[in-house]
């Protein structure tokens, strides 16, 4: 019998959406990744699936170079190889599940990828990169606002672009819609919220957007004024050069040093897990080795000593 493979995809991505509940981009990226395989393979049939045409892929993927790297001449990471691969397996779970006989989802291994290491900035960096935005304007509150939302929340960057000026700052806490449609609650420290209400009490327009361009050299014409993620990422980038920070310092790394920051001080990992929005602790788990680091150091600088 055959099973038109890219009437399955198709149907396989309204299953995502649909049943599966995952978010619009997810869709997008499996429809990427398994589109590039279906015409490397040049596949028009599900029956037609093989193990070696999953390995001839594989091949392939590894001496594939992209963007930045053909200037190296360095090929996709291994990370970037396993999304084509752990597409590849949901859309075979799913032919499974339907009962179309085809290469069996358990033959697609992923590839193995070195241990992440994180970016981090030390607690004095963090310290001098929250202090960095001085005086009253407008544009120094917005921006001491965002850092310290940003530490007191471990929001991602496109979470907190999506927030509005009309919620509850008198709180210390709020519901963030994050990766996959899930609603976390994230909370504020007294410092963030005074930087918050601060701006809002100097803001005179009236945008939705809680974090907005204030200047007329940060408003292109016929620009949005909601900040993007690439302007919060300038931001950021602006006030760690200010504050003598040598590192490559992000939204990302101040969400890592809200993680970093919990453990240390004691937080459980399923907490921090929670308060990060990870679907999977395994996530959250690369943390510990942060603060298995620190307590290294910690231990030679205080126990080893010569008696």
């Amino acid at each position: 019998m055959s099973h038109n493979i890219r009437e399955l995809k198709r149907q396989f991505l309204e299953y995502v959406e649909i049943e599966k509940g995952r978010s619009v981009k997810t869709v997008e990226n499996y429809d990427h990744y398994l589109t590039r395989f279906i015409d490397y393979a040049k596949l028009t049939d599900a029956d037609d699936l093989t193990e070696e045409i999953v390995r001839n892929f594989r091949l392939w993927l590894n001496r594939q170079s992209s963007g930045n790297n053909r200037a190296t001449g360095a090929t996709l990471k291994k990370k970037t190889q396993n999304y084509y691969l752990i597409a590849l397996r949901a859309f075979l779970k799913y032919l499974a599940k339907r009962g179309i006989k085809t290469l069996s989802p358990e033959y697609i291994e992923l590839a193995k990828v070195g241990e992440r290491h994180l970016d981090l900035i030390s607690p004095e960096e963090l310290r001098r990169l929250l202090a960095a935005p001085e005086g009253n304007s407008l544009q120094a509150l917005r921006d001491k606002a965002i850092l310290e939302l940003l530490f007191s929340t471990g929001l991602r960057v496109s979470e907190l672009c999506s927030l509005s000026r009309d919620m509850d700052w008198d709180s210390d806490s709020f519901s963030v819609r994050g990766k996959g449609e899930k609603i976390r609650v994230v909370f504020l420290s007294e410092e963030a919220r005074g930087a918050v209400k601060a701006y809002l009490d100097k803001r005179a327009d009236v945008n939705d957007a809680l974090f907005v361009k204030t200047t007329g050299h940060e408003i292109a014409k016929g620009e949005e004024p909601a900040l993007t993620k690439r302007s919060i990422e300038r931001i950021v980038k602006h006030y760690a050069i200010k504050a003598g920070i040598s590192k490559k310092v992000t939204p990302h790394v101040i969400r890592h040093s809200f993680a970093t920051d919990l453990l240390s001080n004691g937080a459980d990992l399923r907490s921090v897990q929670l308060l990060l929005g990870h679907a999977s602790i395994n996530t959250t788990q690369i943390y510990t080795h942060v603060t298995d680091s620190e307590l290294r150091r910690i231990h030679k600088q205080f126990h080893n000593r010569k008696r």
